[in-house]
């Protein structure tokens, strides 16, 4: 081979080390990737058998709950639009209904991270940092009322 074409495949040699270790570092630091469509989480976590089981105890009650407060925090909203688009405003109202749905909302808050608290202590090391990586991964944007108000 002549000394030319060593250094080229020498080169050559070198990218293609340099982009397999990008990959490798890339897929390393890269955010976890969501569940694929219809994967569960217990799944997506690869939890064990033990863990599903722990981790459905777990959630049953949580999500009732999730779903209660959303509920009443939607009816609270609807009474606080209403006074805020009625013929005259009632600002009493308004600031009883934004006070109640503040104090839902923190409840809501607080209910989460409990729960996730709860789920952290049935994962393994592993796979708490799968699930802090996911969660860290969700969008956080606009609320649907910024996104009301945009051109």
């Amino acid at each position: 081979m002549k000394p030319n074409q060593l250094r080229i495949a020498l080169a050559l040699s070198v990218l293609i080390n340099l982009g397999v270790l990008g990959a490798v570092a890339y897929r390393a630091i890269a955010p976890a990737a969501a569940p694929a469509a219809g994967e569960s989480l217990p799944r997506h976590l690869q939890l064990s058998a033990d863990q599903v089981h722990r981790w459905h105890e777990s959630e049953a009650g949580f999500l009732t709950q999730l779903v209660a407060g959303a509920d009443k925090i939607r009816v609270h909203r609807d009474r606080m639009i209403g006074a805020i688009f009625a013929d005259a405003p009632d600002q009493a109202l308004i600031d009883t209904e934004r006070t109640a749905i503040a104090r839902l909302q923190d409840e809501q808050q607080k209910l989460v991270i409990g729960q996730l608290l709860r789920e952290r202590e049935l994962l393994q090391p592993v796979q708490r940092d799968r699930l802090a990586r996911l969660l860290l991964a969700q969008p956080v944007g606009p609320s649907t009322i910024e996104q009301l108000h945009r051109d």
